[in-house]
């Protein structure tokens, strides 16, 4: 775990937000009152840890972390995996949840599946959460929410993008997996993630992707997000064959204590999305 402040607020009034994957947790805590963040902080598991292991890593947390000690006012679950689907509002229908996921997700018998409604863009997001985390979440502090973050990383993009006219590709970047997200014109075109090896692997799915859309390489705006550095392998790949290549930030810079250690605009993306 990269600890990124050990300041001592009192923290009886703040918003905690945690990034759940099998790869790793994020936490993000925050003042109530003034919005202004308190705490990043990232763990890199290194391997694909089972729902059970992640539990067992988030309970040591909060028995642990000093930072993650406290009431909080709100509590916010993000779950990142690609156990989601996108589906247009108009053709949605809660009685056929289950028929979304199975074309491109294994969905077991007892698979509980639950959706987001992106009510702006008349996108619904249909995913299955870990019911082991959401309910010791429930057992612990009672009144959580929680949402998928492609939902989240979606509703921001089209926001950003609403007044756009050019073709944007953004790559949402983790240890071994990455979030596309092509938004053409303000209009949401694609949402997929990807598992990732080596950095042939990203461009495979970067390039098939683009090409099956039509969209030329050297007119395409490709935008990096979340756990990469302009040093990168994977960004030197994608400058090698794809013109207009950059990294991301909010529209609105979100406001950070003097006590967190410094991090790039586009890292921590989907954590720093509601400031």
């Amino acid at each position: 775990m990269v600890q990124t402040t050990n300041n001592s607020i009192d923290n009886t009034s703040k918003k905690l937000s945690i990034q759940v994957s099998l790869n790793g947790l994020s936490f993000c805590a925050s003042n109530s009152n003034d919005q202004q963040i308190t705490s990043i902080e990232h763990e890199n598991f290194g391997i694909q840890l089972t729902p059970k292991q992640v539990l067992d890593k988030i309970k040591y947390n909060f028995d642990h972390n000093y930072n993650l000690k406290g009431t909080y006012d709100i509590i916010e679950v993000i779950y990142h995996n690609d156990l989601y689907t996108v589906v247009p509002k108009s053709l949605f229908n809660k009685e056929l949840i289950k028929d979304y996921l199975k074309f491109n997700t294994k969905v077991l018998q007892n698979d509980f599946i639950t959706y987001d409604e992106l009510d702006q863009h008349d996108i619904i997001t249909v995913y299955i959460p870990y019911t082991n985390i959401n309910n010791f979440f429930f057992d612990t502090f009672g009144s959580f929410t929680y949402k998928h973050s492609s939902s989240i990383l979606i509703d921001t993009l089209l926001r950003q993008e609403k007044n756009s006219d050019s073709a944007m590709v953004f790559a949402n970047m983790n240890k071994t997996s990455f979030d596309l997200v092509i938004i053409n014109k303000g209009n949401l075109i694609l949402s997929n993630t990807f598992q990732y090896h080596t950095k042939e692997d990203f461009l495979y799915y970067l390039m098939y992707t683009t090409e099956q859309l039509k969209f030329n390489p050297e007119e395409f705006k490709l935008v990096f997000l979340g756990d990469i550095n302009i040093g990168s392998d994977l960004f030197d790949i994608a400058h090698t064959y794809i013109r207009n290549v950059s990294f991301g930030n909010h529209t609105k810079e979100p406001s950070i204590s003097p006590e967190v250690s410094p991090f790039e605009p586009h890292q921590h993306f989907i954590l720093l999305s509601h400031f």
